[in-house]
């Protein structure tokens, strides 16, 4: 599946996967406010070839922008191979197998062919007006180097798609940093300590456009073409569908304040409890009962209709983010539900309730060492409570 090899890139540090200009418009368009008079930086994009710097240069004047500032790294595999460098005589013109870091500072954009708008044609002649930089990076453009690092610093907005192997230090730089942002991630890096403590501070949270599904990127040349959703283009350009894609963000917008309607019941077996925590397991966002006020527990897609006037968040219901009020030893069991004689504690660390034989489809997964219980696994859970009055 294309989401397994997304999940092996980042295992095996491969991070290439380019975001789609459609993508990047429907959800810069729920923040345009945010950006006159600012300076943004692409610090994870090759400038000529990432639809993050096009997207910013075509509506530079549109939005208002100071600066545009992008950064490419060492040995990138689509370096110069789109829209070309070489004509540019203000820079030592290079191999094109090179492939050395550079950096482009914009802060004029002109419709260089009079069609009356700023487009392509017009982001190939940024170099060509004076008042526009382009210039070898002393390092190798990694985001943090001390000389990206002081890029960053000039910044006010951040806007790209990070490594996925090092989304956690780079979400950290940022916050270190107090820099605004918009980045593109893998929702399972909700249930990152670190990430997941952002959101629980209302420092982070998901943005507008992506829900669900899947969504296309761009992969270098030399990329296997394993996954069963993949294309190549007239031009030979490899593209593969990624499930699970988040933006990430700490900008505002209107939606993330619509109140959810509620309209499910309680009943103690649609919501049963947990046997570890003093809370209810809801299966689906759609299905929080209006006339529970107790803990939930909910899947990590709740973030996605997430409003913070109407939710509060607990915790993360793993071991290490919440304090569990029991602890049972158990039989790990098969997909088939047999013993398999490997135990664990509190179902590997995580919330489990009392497997219900006529209404569960799956098997159950744990069974008590003492008792003989059977147990159902939980995916994934977040912990939350209604807000008081809503």
């Amino acid at each position: 599946m294309a989401n397994e090899k997304f999940d092996a890139a980042k295992r095996n540090k491969s991070d290439e996967f380019y975001t789609q200009l459609v993508d990047i418009e429907k959800e810069l368009k729920n923040y345009k406010h945010y950006f006159k008079g600012k300076v943004v930086l692409c610090n994870c994009d090759d400038p000529y070839e990432s639809n993050f710097f096009k997207y910013f240069a075509m509506n530079f004047n549109h939005l208002g922008l100071k600066k545009l500032i992008a950064t490419s790294y060492d040995g990138s595999s689509v370096a110069y191979t789109q829209l070309s460098l070489f004509d540019v005589n203000d820079i030592d013109q290079q191999d094109k197998t090179d492939r050395k870091a550079y950096k482009i500072e914009i802060t004029e954009v002109v419709d260089e062919n009079k069609d009356g708008a700023i487009d392509l044609i017009d982001v190939e002649c940024l170099i060509k007006n004076k008042k526009n930089t382009l210039t070898l990076m002393q390092g190798n453009g990694d985001f943090r180097s001390q000389e990206c690092i002081k890029l960053l610093q000039q910044s006010d907005i951040v806007v790209t798609n990070p490594p996925f192997s090092l989304f956690r230090e780079y979400i950290a730089q940022l916050i270190q940093y107090k820099k605004n942002f918009l980045i593109i991630g893998n929702v399972n890096a909700i249930t990152y300590k670190e990430t997941f403590r952002l959101i629980k501070e209302e420092k982070l949270w998901l943005g507008q456009s992506i829900k669900s599904g899947d969504r296309e990127f761009r992969v270098p040349d030399n990329y296997p073409l394993e996954a069963a959703n993949y294309r190549v283009d007239e031009k030979g350009i490899k593209y593969i569908r990624v499930k699970g894609v988040r933006w990430f963000t700490n900008l505002d917008y209107k939606e993330r304040h619509e109140m959810l309607t509620l309209y499910k019941e309680y009943t103690p077996i649609d919501f049963p409890h947990y046997e570890n925590f003093d809370a209810i397991n809801v299966d689906s966002t759609s299905e929080i009962p209006f006339d529970w006020d107790g803990a939930m527990g909910v899947p990590i897609t709740f973030l996605d209709k997430y409003n913070p006037d109407q939710f509060e968040i607990i915790a993360l219901g793993i071991v290490g983010s919440v304090d569990f009020t029991k602890e049972c030893k158990m039989e790990i069991l098969d997909k088939q539900g047999n013993g398999t004689g490997k135990y664990t504690i509190n179902a590997k660390g995580t919330l489990y309730r009392k497997h219900d034989s006529k209404r569960d489809k799956k098997p159950p997964a744990f069974k008590d060492a003492l008792t003989g219980q059977l147990y159902s696994s939980i995916y994934a859970r977040i912990l939350i409570r209604k807000r008081e009055g809503i």
